[in-house]
């Protein structure tokens, strides 16, 4: 499978890295504004491989993304410590007017793979300037927000995280939604598996697990300036989903067609994923509060993509 990225910083470098370390592709281009940055990571990437996967890792412009599969969108500005997805809004929004034409040109059959931030309306701009159906564009959403409620969840039940089932819905941000109503452990439901096993689920468990979701961010950009590991192998994995046609499910954002009450505004909820993108949504089983608060994510997100003009 031939990956194609767009933006090669921290973001999109470190998906380019996960993914030749799981060998989520055959082969990686990188673009970007930045010639000599590309060229940098491609071959600092390229050098890893007699360790990991046999991909091919190069530099390039536009026109190399024929052939790709997927492209991953990292490009756009970078999200500054104490300011939120959605401030980055309008600063990005020039940015994807700009490559999405060039993208679709040079590789009009790929799923495209959205990471820039705020990645739920980016989504969501993105499917209306490319003018493709929602499930060839998903966003990485709430992937990585699911990623780290599933890791401190298991980190409290004392089980491997790939044993939790659990989901962030709605916006990647703020307004995010832990859904414990629908927490499963192997197939236990989350309160009967903590009673079982004496590792209860207190109302200030849940206050402590959900302030480090929701904070994760902020901490990291804070101590270090970006996020970038984590969603990197996310977006590696979504990758894989697609190249094998896997019919995974994972929490990533597109426009919503069918859910009552938010049909067509992007946001995360869990998403069945093959080759040509998303296959179908699913509606997770949620609490009155949950659903409640979802409403209220999606009116955020509606709001902001409307200012976009799209």
């Amino acid at each position: 499978m031939k990956l194609g990225i767009i933006g090669a910083g921290y973001v999109g470098s470190t998906a380019a890295y996960a993914a030749v370390l799981r060998g989520s592709a055959s082969e990686i281009v990188l673009i970007d504004l930045n010639r000599s940055l590309a060229e940098a990571q491609a071959e600092d990437i390229l050098h890893s491989t007699p360790w990991a996967h046999q991909v091919k890792v190069s530099a390039g412009d536009y026109s190399h993304l024929q052939g790709a599969e997927a492209v991953i969108l990292a490009c756009g500005v970078s999200q500054k410590e104490g300011e939120t997805r959605l401030h980055l809004l309008e600063r990005n929004v020039k940015v994807f007017e700009d490559v999405i034409p060039r993208v679709i040109e040079n590789s009009p059959d790929a799923v495209l793979v959205v990471a820039s931030n705020p990645v739920d309306v980016i989504t969501y701009l993105v499917t209306r300037i490319a003018n493709l159906s929602p499930g060839r564009v998903i966003g990485s959403g709430t992937i990585l927000d699911t990623a780290r409620f599933r890791s401190l969840l298991a980190e409290h039940l004392a089980v491997a995280p790939r044993s939790v089932h659990a989901y962030v819905l709605g916006e990647h941000g703020d307004s995010e939604v832990l859904v414990w109503s629908s927490a499963r452990i192997g197939g236990v439901p989350l309160v009967e598996f903590s009673e079982q096993t004496g590792r209860v689920i207190t109302d200030d468990v849940k206050s402590s697990i959900d302030h480090g979701v929701r904070q994760a961010a902020y901490r990291i950009i804070k101590g270090k300036g970006s996020t970038y590991y984590g969603i990197g192998a996310g977006l590696a994995r979504i990758v894989e989903a697609i190249r094998d046609d896997e019919g995974a499910v994972l929490s990533v954002a597109a426009i919503c067609g069918r859910l009552s009450g938010i049909d067509g505004v992007s946001l995360s909820v869990p998403r069945i994923l093959g080759s040509g993108g998303i296959r179908t949504e699913l509606w997770p089983k949620m609490s009155g509060k949950e659903h409640k608060d979802l409403q209220k994510s999606a009116d955020i997100l509606r709001k902001a993509a409307e200012e976009t003009g799209y």
